[in-house]
Formats: structure tokens, C-alpha cells, sequence
């Protein structure tokens, strides 16, 4: 599975791209962050963000965006200037038929450290350690979008079980066939 992690952000957008399945190695493919100006007014960095994150899809072709769940933060402009970015993030990957999966920040700080309280310093370290690195990439957004993509390889398989279980239920139990009557 190929993964484009996204860090969203208005000034750096964090993005990597991570390749494997769950228990295998993993590999990065690629590790960047989309800049925007911070002088420049808020729409035309939302085309910035856009333009990046498109090519990167058309570069590195991934199956699934995991993008990082916005959560309430103090600094109200902040989380306005992530959702943005995030939101972009979204878009560009629904305009491609891309599966997007969100995940918060303690989700992947669990799935890379085993800690969900985990500072960015050990997020980096075992990035790093998980890739085979020989560097944590800088900036650290750049760092916290392969976490992302290593998250959702590691978490998929049972999101996807536990989604399967969820629509089986709504569905409501299967009405037995009659005798004789194989369904089809």
C-alpha cells in the first residue's frame, strides 16, 4: 500500500510518502512540506497548498491520504489556517476517487511510539528508527506526515475489519434460505 501522509498547515504543509503493508518493513518514497507565504492572503495559500498536494499525487500516485484530524487547539487562527489545510488535502484526494483517512495526532503518536503522549522528538526518533533513516527530515512536519502514513498502514487492516463488521450490522442478520434453495 502507498500512503500520502499530510500534515496540514498553512505556512508548512507536511507530506510523505510511505510504502508497505502492516508487519512487513516499511519504506518512504518521498518527504516534503508544501510552503506557503505568510504575507500572502489566505485564499491564494490555499491554491499554493492545492497546487502542491496535486503534484504530489500526480508524482508519487498513492492509494489512500491520511491526512491529521484537526483537533481544538487555543489559537483560534491556528486551527482555522489547519482545518484549511486539511480540508484542501481532502478535496484533492475525493476529486481523485482517493480513499482520505483521518487520524489524530495522539492516534499516531500510539501507533509509532506505543505511547499516545509521545513528544515530537520521539515521533522523529522512531520515524527515523521505522524508515531506516539516517536522518529525522526537518522540518518536523515533514516528519509528523510519514508518522501519519506509517499510522494508517499499521491501523487499516483493523479499521477496515472493524468497518465491514459495522456495515454487516446495519444490514441486519441474513434471512435463512429455504430448503433446497441455495442463494445466489
Amino acid at each position: 500500500m502507498r500512503v500520502l501522509g499530510v500534515d496540514p498547515g498553512l505556512t508548512r504543509c507536511g507530506v510523505g510518502v510511505v510504502d508497505g503493508t502492516a508487519g512487513r518493513p516499511l519504506r518512504m518514497a518521498a518527504v516534503g512540506v508544501v510552503r506557503t507565504p505568510a504575507e500572502e492572503e489566505t485564499a491564494r495559500r490555499l491554491v499554493l497548498i492545492e497546487r502542491g498536494i496535486e503534484a504530489w499525487l500526480d508524482e508519487h500516485q498513492p492509494e489512500v491520504v491520511a491526512v491529521e484530524r484537526v483537533f481544538s487547539q487555543h489559537n483560534v487562527s491556528t486551527v482555522m489556517g489547519t482545518a484549511q489545510a486539511s480540508a484542501v488535502a481532502m478535496l484533492c484526494a475525493a476529486r481523485r476517487g482517493l480513499p482520505v483517512a483521518l487520524h489524530t495526532p495522539s492516534e499516531v503518536k500510539a501507533a509509532v511510539t506505543g505511547s499516545g503522549r509521545a513528544d515530537k522528538a520521539q515521533v522523529g526518533s522512531m520515524v527515523v528508527r521505522l524508515l531506516r533513516l539516517d536522518a529525522m527530515p526537518k522540518p518536523a512536519d515533514a516528519a509528523d506526515a510519514l508518522a501519519l502514513a506509517i499510522c494508517h498502514i499499521w491501523r487499516a487492516p483493523a479499521q477496515n475489519r472493524l468497518q465491514r463488521a459495522v456495515a454487516a450490522a446495519r444490514r441486519g442478520p441474513v434471512p435463512p434460505s429455504p430448503k433446497g434453495i441455495s442463494p445466489s
